[in-house]
């Protein structure tokens, strides 16, 4: 990726490492990647690893290896981790400016108010009764051990800090939702750091976010409602709010939500199963777009397709079998060079001429191989007329097998035998492949020699 200029936009990809990355995150961060390549601005991956239950390095490093094999690349590394220095500061300052404030309730009694809230027909949102409480009550309550968390006080038109939110809209212009309001007056106070002293994600998120400079902030739209706090903290922190692109997420091809368990999902097992990493970013980029999804092998030519208002608001229809047909399509575009290396190591020896014999008839590379074995490896024919195979092999063209025989061949026994169409080509496949479909067979007889095609119509295994 260029260097950006000073004036060059600058986007993130934050996953969390507790898990492997999905087809979902993967929309995020292609769409981050594709506008950051277009306007030659700066694309930071960085790793939200401050849960330290569950965060894990060997998770970090799958992501990345995930998103290599995507072919997405990245200007920086960032992990949360390494920042809490950062945070720290930034906690005291709106400590300092009462803006992060202690509260003593545990969750046993906070969760009893809002109950009790439910019942009276109000909000269950945050009282803010630790506001209320004085110097003494304070030292009391930890007198007691009680440990606080701070909560982030959201500005509700000036109202008494200690009185009950009213109604209090924030808007914003979002890139692809168009104008968007949040009431705040509807949030309970966030909770910025737990009991135990960790900040929890859209504290950090805000604080790197301004010390980073990131300007653009492409993301799905369930985090359209943490937008209205978020822009009060870079308000707090006395930071530039970024650009907001909140796109739809992804559901099932009939509209249905996907499965949480998104194990098959996962990158990884798109990559275990073959397919292409240019059929997923081209996937990914264009599903829930106005542009048609179409393989696009160069990233520069799918960033200049990249375009916010091209993005629907309505929900992106995921669809594997959509994804498995565009790997298809991909393969049957790609020219032997591109493939030569990886053919090779799945013990193909064809050269061009084999690939391009079979690129039509394959879902993923390695269904290559199948076919190699077929023309090159003893196989059972499935003998559907025997008199007539014996006859066919009998009428077999003298001299070396090659690309004009096939042509030769089934004009001298359509002459001879009368037989045409399936009835003439339909025998000749299930002998000599064993199969009902699959590659034009003009290319793949130079394959198989003239011993192999002679034995196998005659029933043997060969």
């Amino acid at each position: 990726m260029s260097a950006p200029s000073s004036s060059s936009p600058v986007v993130r990809f934050a996953p969390s490492p507790t898990g492997r990355i999905h087809i979902g995150n993967v929309r995020t961060a292609v769409l981050n990647w594709l506008f950051a390549r277009r306007e030659g601005g700066t694309l930071i991956l960085r790793f939200d690893d401050t849960d330290t239950e569950r965060a894990r390095a060997e998770f970090a490093e799958a992501i990345t290896t995930d998103l290599t094999w995507l072919g997405l690349t990245w200007d920086r590394i960032a992990r949360q981790s390494e920042r809490t220095e950062l945070y720290d500061r930034a906690a005291e300052t709106l400590k300092r400016d009462g803006r992060l404030y202690p509260c003593y309730e545990t969750p046993e009694e906070i969760e009893r108010r809002r109950r009790l809230q439910r019942a009276r027909g109000l909000p269950p949102i945050y009282d803010r009764a630790s506001l209320k409480l004085t110097d003494a009550e304070r030292e009391a309550m930890e007198r007691e051990g009680r440990v606080p968390h701070w909560r982030f006080r959201l500005n509700n038109s000036g109202d008494d800090p200690a009185g009950q939110p009213e109604s209090t809209p924030i808007a914003w212009d979002d890139l692809i939702r168009g104008h968007q309001t949040v009431d705040l007056g509807a949030l309970s106070d966030p909770v910025m750091i737990r009991a135990d002293g960790s900040y929890l994600y859209t504290f950090t998120s805000v604080v790197d976010d301004a010390d980073m400079g990131v300007t653009h902030i492409i993301r799905g739209e369930d985090h359209v409602t943490n937008t209205g706090v978020q822009l009060q903290l870079f308000e707090a922190l006395g930071a530039d709010a970024p650009q907001f692109a909140h796109h739809s997420l992804l559901v099932g091809a009939e509209g249905q939500a996907l499965s949480k368990r998104l194990g098959d999902l996962a990158i990884a097992a798109l990559r275990d199963e073959g397919l292409e990493p240019q059929a997923v970013t081209s996937h990914a980029a264009l599903v829930g777009t106005s542009d048609a999804i179409e393989p696009v092998m160069n990233p520069d030519d799918l960033a200049a397709r990249f375009a916010f208002e091209k993005i629907s608001r309505s929900p992106a229809r995921f669809d594997q079998r959509e994804l498995a047909q565009l790997n298809a399509r991909l393969l049957q575009a790609l020219d032997f060079e591109s493939v030569q290396e990886r053919l090779t190591d799945l013990g193909i020896a064809g050269g061009a001429p084999f690939w391009r014999a079979v690129r039509g008839n394959i879902g993923v590379l390695r269904d290559a191989q199948a076919w190699w074995t077929v023309v090159s490896q003893p196989l059972t024919p499935d003998i559907e007329d025997a008199a007539f195979c014996t006859r066919a092999a009998e009428l077999l063209p003298d001299g070396p097998v090659t690309d004009e025989t096939w042509g030769e061949w089934t004009r001298i026994i359509k002459a001879e035998t009368g037989a045409k169409g399936k009835a003439l080509f339909m025998p000749l496949r299930k002998a000599l492949t064993a199969q009902t479909r699959g590659p034009e067979l003009q290319p793949l007889l130079p394959f198989m020699g003239r011993e192999r095609i002679v034995g196998r119509l005659s029933g043997e295994t060969v």
